[in-house]
């Protein structure tokens, strides 16, 4: 890591989530000034959880508040952006769209127009998803490849990555976007996941459920690569402002179906337990695959890790995080804050 980040006031917002724990605790160790905007508290959060929280400066509030951000932005003298609030859950999306649309897309353009008012911002990025790009007969995902989605989730990623992109047109805003496939890594714990649950329940000695038939091909994407590509836009971006309005795919460029991760990690894991097929999911993309080219060719871009490693590393982080001591005292803590919410 560089000096880039050496006292620099950065906004993380969705600091509580997957994605946006590893970032902060990448930032943290890169010496940045670290604010976040986080609207639930979750104790189980990477940040909550490791103490992350006690060498940031978290303000609580939801992103669709466009006076809150602006203050936050003016108070902290934020110089950078990364905004990865969402909500990140295909299924919720397709249960209650309206939330989702919400937070995906309002907050988007609430964000953006507040930054768009602060004159010491200077980057911004903002998290798209393979999503956006919809049901596409031709892959691999090129960054050129129209945005076509169908399904509330990827349609709230395609419009918050259009509206991103008209920010960086239309005003200037020195905003670029992130196109990754399905992220995964320790501290996620929305166990309805196929990474996650899969780990969780093979090491309590169950068959992990895989709730599609298996065949639907994804590419997962270790979340440590990607918060790394996040802070490498942003300092391209702060050298090269012609970047602005760009987007950039993110990916191992790996195309695995659901069932052959899933075995991948019972092999990983060594407990042989076949998993259950529902054959339940819907509303949902087949295949989906990314080319990172423009990454590799236009910001020397390169993973640092590849599946295997990525998933053993995954894998010791919730070995630790599921002992059973640890368990307990998490859930008395959650029961704790849910008595005095």
């Amino acid at each position: 890591m560089s000096d880039f980040w050496r006292d620099r006031p950065t906004l993380v917002t969705g600091a509580t989530g997957l994605v946006g724990g590893w970032l902060v605790r990448r930032l943290l160790a890169a010496d940045a000034d670290v604010v976040c905007l986080v609207r639930d508290w979750a104790p189980r959060s990477m940040v909550i959880d490791e103490d992350l929280g006690n060498r940031v400066r978290i303000v609580r509030g939801d992103i669709c508040d466009q006076p809150l951000v602006e203050r936050v932005l003016g108070e902290y003298e934020i110089d950078s952006v990364f905004h990865l609030a969402a909500q990140a859950i295909v299924g919720v999306a397709n249960r209650n769209p309206v939330s989702t649309f919400e937070s995906n897309v309002r907050g988007t353009w609430t964000v953006l127009e507040a930054c768009r008012h602060s004159p010491a911002v200077k980057q911004i990025v903002c998290a798209s998803s393979d999503k956006a790009y919809g049901d596409c007969p031709q892959l691999p995902y090129r960054e050129d490849t129209p945005l076509d989605a169908r399904h509330p989730y990827d349609v709230s990623k395609a419009c918050a990555d259009l509206i991103a992109r008209s920010y960086a047109q239309t005003f200037g805003l020195p905003v670029a976007i992130t196109r990754c496939g399905n992220f995964y890594g320790g501290g996620d714990l929305n166990w309805n996941r196929i990474v996650p649950g899969t780990i969780r329940a093979l090491l309590r000695g169950q068959a992990p459920v895989i709730r599609s038939d298996g065949l639907f091909v994804r590419d997962y994407f270790y979340v440590e690569d990607g918060v790394a590509a996040y802070m490498e836009l942003a300092e391209h971006l702060a050298r090269r402002p012609e970047l602005a309005g760009e987007a950039f795919n993110f990916s191992n460029e790996l195309q695995l179906t659901v069932l052959e991760l899933v075995e991948k990690i019972v092999e990983i894991v060594g407990v042989d337990r076949r998993p259950r097929v529902l054959g339940a999911a819907g509303h949902e993309i087949r295949h989906q695959w990314l080319s990172a080219a423009k990454a590799r060719r236009e910001l020397a871009w390169q993973p640092l890790f590849d599946l295997e490693e990525g998933l053993r590393r995954t894998i010791a982080w919730y070995r630790t995080f599921l002992e059973p001591a640890r368990c307990t005292t998490l859930r008395l803590a959650a029961d704790l804050a849910v008595e005095l919410a």
